[in-house]
Parts: C-alpha cells; sequence; structure tokens
C-alpha cells in the first residue's frame, strides 16, 4: 500500500512563503511607497544569485545530456523535434496576440495619448537606445561566443548552449574509459552547484517580497489605473493561451495541463514572485528528469526552450504593438500585421540575451517596424514590472511544457515514473496520475 508524502508545517512550504511574501510586498507599496522602491535590491540580489549558477548548471546538464544519449542521431532526433515544437507554438502564441488584440481593439479610444510621466518616458528612451534592432545575420553571428569562460562571465545562455553542445560532441569522440571519469566528475560538481541552489531558494521570499514592493511602490496605483485594462486583458490572454493552446497540446501528449501545474506549483509561484523565468531554471531542471523526462531532453530542451520558445514574450510583443497604434491612431492592416508577425517571430528569439529582455526586444522592433511612434514605448514602460510577472510565467510554464511533449515525441519518457512522482508529491494513485 502506497503512502502519502509526510506533512510538513505549512509555513516550511515554498508556495505558502513566497504568496505570503508577494502579499507584504503589496502592503509595502501601497503603505511606504518610497520605502518599498528602496527594497528592490532584496529582489535584485536574490536573481544575482539564482544567476550565478544557471549557466554552469545549463553547462553541465546539456553536456551530461549528450553523453548520456551515447550517439549524435539521438541528440540530433531531440534537438530537431525541439526546433520544429519552438518555432510552431511560438509562431501560434503571436498569433493569439495579435488575435487577441484585435479582437478588443486594445488601445482604441486613447488617441493622442501623452506618456504617463516625464521621467517614464525617459525611462523607455534610455532602455530603447543602443539596443538597435537584431538583424538575423547579427542574431546567428552573436551565438558563438570567441571566448569560453567569457560566454559564462556574461551570461549569455546561447553562447553556453553552443559549447555545451560543442564540449558534448567533443565528450562522445573519447574513448569509453576516458570519456566515463570526465563524466563522473561532471556529474558531481552538477551535483554540488544544485546544492547551491537549494540554499539560494531559502531566500525566495525575501527576493519575491522586494520584487513586488519595489514594483507597487515606484509605480503607484495611478500607474495601475491608467493601464489597468491593458494589463488585465494581457493577463486573460495569457491565460487563454496556457489554458487553450497549452491544454490542447499536453491531452494531444496525453497528460494533464491541470496535474502538471499542480506538481510544479512550487516553480510557478518563485517565477510569480521574482518576475524571471530563470529563477525557476535550476529547479525544473533537476524536477523535470524526476517526472519522467530523460537527461539528455531535459539537457537540450529546456536550456533551449530559454532562448528560442519565449511563449509569454511573444504574446507580449503582438499585443503591445496594437495597443501603441491603436493609442496613436496607427491603422494597422492585416498584410501589415502578418509582416509584423513574421518580423517579431526572429526579434523575440534575442530577448533571452538581454536583461529586461521583453521590453528591450519590443523595443527594438517597434522601431524596427518604422510606422509606430517609439514615444508609446512611455505608455507600456510604466507597467512593464506588473506584465513581466505573466510573461515571465507563461515562458515557464511553456518551456516546461515542451520539455514533456518533446521528451514523450522522442521516446524520452517513463510514464511509469511520471505516475509514482505524481503519487509521492500529489498523493495520486498511479492509475490516476496522467
Amino acid at each position: 500500500m502506497s503512502t502519502s508524502p509526510q506533512a510538513k508545517p505549512f509555513y516550511k512550504d515554498l508556495t505558502f512563503q513566497v504568496i505570503a511574501a508577494m502579499l507584504l510586498g503589496i502592503a509595502c507599496g501601497f503603505i511606504a511607497p518610497e520605502f518599498a522602491a528602496s527594497l528592490k535590491i532584496l529582489g535584485d540580489i536574490f536573481l544575482k544569485l539564482v544567476k550565478t549558477a544557471v549557466a554552469p548548471l545549463v553547462f553541465f546538464t546539456v553536456v551530461h545530456g549528450i553523453a548520456s544519449a551515447g550517439d549524435i542521431k539521438r541528440v540530433g532526433k531531440v534537438g530537431l523535434r525541439a526546433l520544429i515544437y519552438f518555432e510552431v507554438i511560438s509562431t501560434l502564441a503571436l498569433a493569439v496576440g495579435l488575435l487577441w488584440g484585435n479582437l478588443l481593439n486594445i488601445g482604441a479610444g486613447m488617441h493622442n495619448a501623452q506618456a504617463s510621466s516625464a521621467n517614464a518616458a525617459a525611462a523607455a528612451a534610455a532602455v530603447a537606445k543602443g539596443h538597435a534592432p537584431m538583424s538575423t545575420m547579427d542574431f546567428v553571428y552573436g551565438i558563438f561566443p570567441d571566448n569560453f569562460i567569457g560566454a559564462f562571465a556574461s551570461g549569455q545562455l546561447l553562447q553556453v548552449l553552443v559549447i555545451s553542445v560543442l564540449f558534448g560532441f567533443a565528450l562522445l569522440s573519447l574513448k569509453a574509459d576516458h570519456r566515463h571519469v570526465i563524466e563522473d566528475g561532471l556529474n558531481r560538481v552538477s551535483e554540488c552547484f544544485f546544492e547551491f541552489i537549494n540554499l539560494i531558494m531559502k531566500l525566495a521570499p525575501l527576493g519575491a517580497f522586494g520584487s513586488v514592493a519595489y514594483a507597487v511602490g515606484s509605480n503607484g496605483a495611478e500607474v495601475l489605473l491608467s493601464l489597468a485594462n491593458l494589463v488585465l486583458m494581457f493577463y486573460v490572454g495569457v491565460v487563454l493561451f496556457i489554458v487553450v493552446v497549452l491544454g490542447t497540446v499536453c491531452r494531444i501528449a496525453g497528460f494533464s495541463l491541470w496535474r502538471f501545474l499542480k506538481y510544479i506549483k512550487d516553480e510557478v509561484f518563485l517565477v510569480v514572485g521574482t518576475a524571471s523565468s530563470e529563477s525557476a531554471l535550476p529547479r525544473l531542471l533537476h524536477k523535470l528528469e524526476q517526472f519522467g523526462c530523460s537527461k539528455q531532453s531535459v539537457g537540450l530542451v529546456l536550456p533551449t526552450g530559454y532562448a528560442f520558445n519565449l511563449d509569454g514574450t511573444s504574446i507580449y510583443m503582438s499585443l503591445c504593438v496594437l495597443f501603441i497604434a491603436n493609442a496613436y491612431g496607427v491603422p494597422l492592416g492585416w498584410e501589415q500585421q502578418l509582416g509584423i508577425l513574421a518580423i517579431m517571430l526572429v526579434t523575440s528569439k534575442g530577448a533571452a540575451a538581454v536583461s529586461g529582455g521583453s521590453f528591450v526586444v519590443f523595443a527594438a522592433t517597434v522601431t524596427a517596424i518604422g510606422v509606430l511612434p517609439v514615444e508609446g514605448l512611455a505608455l507600456l514602460f510604466g507597467v512593464y514590472r506588473f506584465m513581466s510577472i505573466a510573461i515571465a510565467t507563461c515562458n515557464t510554464i511553456g518551456n516546461s511544457v515542451a520539455t514533456v511533449v518533446v521528451s514523450k515525441w522522442s521516446g524520452e519518457f517513463s510514464e511509469q515514473t511520471a505516475k509514482n512522482e505524481y503519487e509521492r508529491v500529489l498523493g495520486r494513485k498511479p492509475e490516476l496520475a496522467l
């Protein structure tokens, strides 16, 4: 007879701690906005600590995933299917944003809109400045590092992925006895990094408190009210994408989205609290392997998805393009919208390479299009922090689902392991797990 997981005090649960910290942060932001704005450092410190382990963990996981595959054909099978999946789902995310924006006529009625404040306009301009639109060739060129250590130091995830894949292939070319020694050493170091992350996660509630308090305290109720419709409709659009698109994908793949979300709820709430999808990456690398995905599929699909499968970013970009167009009375026909969608398919891939990536890349896309007023960026800059919560959450859920789907598609998934893990974590009977 199976036993349910040992109960622990509710106040020790990470989800409870993060939610409580967020509520305290919201209260602090409204009660003492100036003090709350100064708490940004708490969230920044937490994210900096997490980022110290992200690049090394991606390297170790990808290298070990390739090495454990045993041959290049197996790696290529998973990688090719992952890229196909990413492009299809990213295109759907962009289309959902455009369709939702057109259906709502988002931003209409705000003709001759002015920036919410001079500071917001200046800040938005400063962010956009220096981030010129990235051409396809610039994007491809930027993927390849010119320094092995420099790729890790800069935190460029795409460059780390390239190094990891090449190093993994090099490891495959070694003799079996030599390869075993190196793999064993990499595994030991990887385990140490996961323990390092577990220690950092104890600070997650503090980071969530600081991030939310800063967001509310620095923007205030006025900004929330002035753009409430855009923020609310964006959240609704993200929920619709997750429930309808990802829910359908999960059903086709043979598992329940709802049960899967309950399984990764700690990681989801961590992302909600920090507004950063990177904060959950180290834990997801370990948790999805426990769930039944093979080490090689987790190592290849999840980190690559953080660069190529940004569903939340795609919805944000397409919806906000229509918001600016309608707010400033710039008509966009379907031909123009489809052209913009094609541009965003390329530019959205650069969002993982820079801090505040979604807004920066959106600013570059608006500039590249050339038909929208760049002054409209200031309308969105003030509430970006609130929208980034949904962006990061959608990106994280999308990539977690992608890892399971591609693993199943490639025959790299253990159904029995998933059922056992559901039973262990959720207390469900194995036959009801999926």
